[in-house]
């Protein structure tokens, strides 16, 4: 998630929100999933092994640009993964900032948990072990054989043989080998650099970013953590799906990171989108502490959306960052934009008009 240098945190125990949040990754993004048969096996070997990802300086897929009159919204899709041996060219990123008066960060979701500084060192011993299975079970014990028998090499392949991660809770484990399989595939996961590259032209231009976010209040936070350890999670589903993208997904995954880096929007649109991380969201959002804090991706929706709309009211120029999927994707945030009155422009649809220096 992206983290704002110069707001406080709503939680002051870090540690507390990324043990619970930690499969939070696409409830922030608020991402949707198209469902796309997935290909055989070996043909998607077959595309993992044959593309190669981009390296170098890259122009990444230019700015969406939202009007309203004279007032404009500029807009930056980021995607996951991403080449890890690219450079990105973000000259037009840093000159739009520093017009804007505004910029607006990726929406996310937060605990709030008013615990203080002792409080977060009394609360730290209870976060171990969180992330394993409850009575001490392992992964065998705990997923259908098949999905197992599917999980073991792909195991042995990504993370290597130990039997660490044999204890973790099938969600764990799942992201888990997705971050290691992304690694291992010249890639990067999440959009972390894009954002610090932002944050960057943002403190050049003196101005905050704005904090996006949905808070959960956490009342007893370490009676939360005692349930969340004792409870079983639905995660199956989440870790299928993520074997699913591990095993068909990869070369269409370096496709579009590749399309991203070289600005080639026809391939972002035309190429399939699956997203395993909506399961895996869902599945946490089910759990414990979250589970009264209702539709939490209408609510990111809504939340960045009213931001958005008081943006583009108040200054001439804004900025803001968005995933690409609520960019381009079903159901995406611009054309909830585009639905309230606003004027909607791709990249490849705006004139090729220069743009002005900062003052």
């Amino acid at each position: 998630m992206p983290k704002n240098p110069h707001a406080k945190s709503s939680m002051k125990g870090r540690c507390v929100r990324r043990a619970f949040l930690a499969a939070l990754l696409c409830v922030s993004t608020a991402v949707w999933a198209i469902d796309e048969p997935p290909a055989a096996n070996a043909a998607a070997d077959a595309v993992s092994m044959e593309t190669i990802v981009v390296t170098g300086v890259q122009p990444g897929p230019g700015l969406w640009k939202v009007s309203n009159g004279g007032h404009v919204l500029w807009v930056l899709g980021t995607l996951s993964p991403l080449p890890e041996k690219m450079q990105w060219r973000a000259d037009e990123v840093g000159e739009r900032i520093a017009q804007a008066q505004a910029v607006l960060e990726a929406p996310e979701v937060g605990l709030k948990a008013d615990i203080g500084f002792f409080g977060r060192l009394a609360l730290m011993p209870s976060l171990i072990g969180v992330r394993k299975n409850p009575d001490g079970k392992k992964l065998d014990e705990v997923v259908p054989a098949d999905l197992y028998a599917r999980w073991t090499p792909l195991k042995e392949r990504y993370i290597g043989r130990g039997d660490k991660v044999e204890k973790w809770r099938p969600l764990f484990a799942a992201m888990e080998l997705y971050k290691t399989a992304i690694r291992k595939n010249g890639m990067t996961v999440g959009a972390g650099a894009i954002n610090d590259k932002v944050e960057a032209f943002a403190r050049r231009a003196k101005i905050k970013p704005t904090l996006i976010q949905v808070v959960v209040d956490l009342d007893k936070p370490r009676e939360a953590i005692k349930d969340f350890k004792k409870s079983q999670l639905e995660d199956i589903e989440c870790f299928a799906k993520t074997l699913d993208r591990i095993e068909t997904d990869l070369g269409t995954m370096k496709q579009r990171a590749n399309a991203w880096a070289t600005g080639d929007l026809e391939a972002l649109r035309a190429l399939p989108y699956t997203n395993q991380f909506v399961a895996c969201t869902q599945a946490i959002q089910r759990a414990g502490v979250l589970r009264e804090a209702g539709d939490l991706d209408a609510r990111v929706r809504q939340a960045w959306l009213d931001a958005a709309t008081k943006a583009l009211v108040d200054n001439a120029s804004s900025f803001a960052v968005l995933p690409l999927d609520a960019v381009i994707g079903r159901d995406n945030y611009l054309a909830a934009l585009r639905e309230r009155g606003y004027v909607v422009q791709a990249p490849d649809e705006q004139d090729e008009a220069p743009v002005a220096s900062a003052p």
